[in-house]
């Protein structure tokens, strides 16, 4: 055979299995047919339901949730994400830390007062002694409680913190008088979590600390902090780990804040001084009294883990995650209603994690990489599954492509947007905008930046060990208007979320969940039919750490 024909013919060989190879490729337009709204209405519908007892780790509702979705994986024909089990153990302990009825407070020329736990405080421990007790305990007013030196800001310079509770505001410095030439202006931190200010108190020493409530700042109303009073709460057991944990942790109302001021000789103005740079921390010369009885149970949570083996790259993952878990059974609310459901968080967020994987091994090709679906315990804790997870991983880190996260689907009809949680971040943000744009959709950012909902789920523990994340939300503008509608929204934020009215409605379309979680699956189908490896943006915290992997 002549070279010359022997090289048209090698190029024709390969033209032809290049061809043959993105065959194998899913074709969008066939297999988005494939996702189906009874399919999804139907696991929601099961895991919403009063039979799974709210859903919360170590209880008879995990039992039932973890054995649900085992079946689920198995009927679909997902095979086991940890070795030869769909499951990945979680060590946790359970901690029951009941309040003392009142608080005492001393030290004021007007006379002792006490303030009322439930009313006008909530608080609970991470730590498993049996009994916390503070004793005439000196209130430190601490601004924001926040140490950023990128932001030359420390509320805590200057002050001894060791022995002391510490009241801090919560949110980022400035949010609570719009002055948004601070941090990141509307846009939350993680500075401004609560969960950041109850580890910064610890690292200072402080024995209690106490987050200032603000409905606004805080974007959910007090009664969310009331539902947990006096019930148990979950942490990862770090029995053997140098931890460190104040005895007493919680909220405060912004009233009974103010009531504390007025002891001292201040008033509300503390609040709006703590916004301006060189704000230093206030002694109230007052001191508080209280306690906690303590009650730990050690036990094993669940991640849920199943998965489609890339032909290729079986080693490189997709990983996505939803998590199972809500509060169980608690507190009635006026109906008498005490079984928080979660329909909404998450159930619904669940439930098409099963479509997706469902949609995903019912394709007629088999994915170059490895696409796993986790749907993760305790995070409603604490993002406690995921974060167990990044720091035990199933599959390495440096093999991890992405994690696409979902945490409340749309159970409405579709919007022309579909939200984004965490503008610029990496490269997942654009993928997904060019593939709504397919179906002459958009990308927004949401509505309440300042929610710091890019720190609220489990996303968040993959991004802080360098994996790209996608977390989305419900998009705001309906398809038949040109007006955001925030209503729907604003009203589930006050009335239903983290209360027992989150039930599953059966009037629920179901369409605008089914079309953004096509969205999801054409971002994951890209990556796992290729060898793109999406990257974090210049000016992300997480780009350094995936660098260094």
């Amino acid at each position: 055979m002549a070279r010359s024909t022997l090289f048209t013919l090698i190029l024709f060989l390969l033209f032809a299995s290049s061809c043959r190879q993105n065959e194998k490729t899913p074709q969008f337009t066939e297999d988005l047919s494939l996702f189906n709204a009874d399919s999804l209405k139907t696991d929601l519908a099961m895991l919403a339901s009063d039979s799974f007892m709210g859903r919360k780790p170590f209880t008879e509702g995990e039992k039932r949730t973890i054995e649900y979705l085992q079946n689920r994986f198995k009927e679909i024909g997902l095979e086991p994400g940890n070795g030869n089990s769909y499951l990945q153990a979680v060590p946790m302990v359970d901690i029951l830390a009941k309040a003392e009825p009142e608080m005492k407070i001393k030290g004021s020329d007007k006379g002792d007062f006490n303030l009322k736990a439930f009313d006008d405080y909530v608080v609970w421990t991470d730590k498993t002694d049996e009994s916390i007790s503070l004793e005439n305990t000196p209130i430190v007013f601490a601004g924001y409680g926040v140490v950023a030196p990128e932001h030359n800001w420390n509320d805590y310079e200057g002050l001894d913190a060791k022995g002391k509770i510490v009241l801090v505001m919560v949110n980022d410095p400035g949010y609570w008088v719009h002055d948004t030439t601070l941090f990141k202006g509307d846009t939350m931190t993680y500075y401004g979590r609560w969960t950041y200010k109850f580890e910064e108190a610890a690292r200072q020493g402080a024995k209690g600390c106490l987050v200032i409530h603000n409905t606004r700042a805080a974007s959910y109303p007090f009664s969310v902090q009331q539902v947990s009073f006096n019930r148990s709460r979950l942490q990862l057991d770090n029995r053997g780990k140098d931890i460190k944990n104040a005895d007493m942790i919680g909220w405060i109302t912004e009233d009974a804040t103010n009531r504390l001021f007025k002891a001292a000789g201040y008033d509300s103005t503390l609040l709006l001084k703590a916004n301006e740079k060189g704000f230093k921390a206030i002694p109230l010369n007052l001191t508080a009294t209280t306690g906690l009885k303590v009650q730990s149970t050690f036990n094993k949570s669940y991640n849920v883990v199943g998965k489609i083996t890339g032909f290729k790259h079986p080693d490189e993952v997709i990983i996505y995650t939803a998590h199972w878990d809500h509060f169980g059974i608690g507190r009635p609310d006026a109906t008498g209603d005490s079984i928080y459901n979660g329909a909404v968080d998450n159930a619904s967020g669940t439930a098409g994690l099963i479509e997706l994987a469902r949609v995903f091994k019912a394709l007629k090709s088999q994915p170059e990489r490895t696409i796993v679906f986790m749907s993760v315990t305790g995070e409603e804790q604490g993002l406690l599954g995921s974060k167990y997870y990044s720091e035990n991983p199933i599959y390495p880190v440096e093999k991890t492509v992405a994690n696409i996260n979902i945490d409340v689907l749309n159970t409405g009809t579709p919007t022309k947007d579909i939200s984004v949680v965490g503008k610029g971040q990496n490269d997942l943000e654009d993928m997904l905008k060019e593939d709504a744009a397919r179906f002459n959709r958009y990308i927004s950012y949401g509505s309440y930046p300042e929610a710091g909902f890019y720190f609220r789920s489990d996303h968040f523990n993959f991004a802080k060990v360098g994996i790209p994340a996608l977390y989305t939300g419900a998009g705001s503008v309906p398809l038949d208007s040109a007006s955001i509608d925030k209503e729907k929204s604003d009203d589930y934020t006050a009335l239903h979320y983290h209360q027992p009215s989150d039930n599953y409605d059966p009037s629920w379309p179901l369409t605008g969940g089914i079309e953004d979680l096509k969205l999801l699956f054409m971002v994951g189908s890209r990556l796992a039919w290729s060898n793109t490896w999406p990257q974090w943006k210049a000016g992300s915290e997480f780009k350094a750490i995936r660098e260094k992997k």
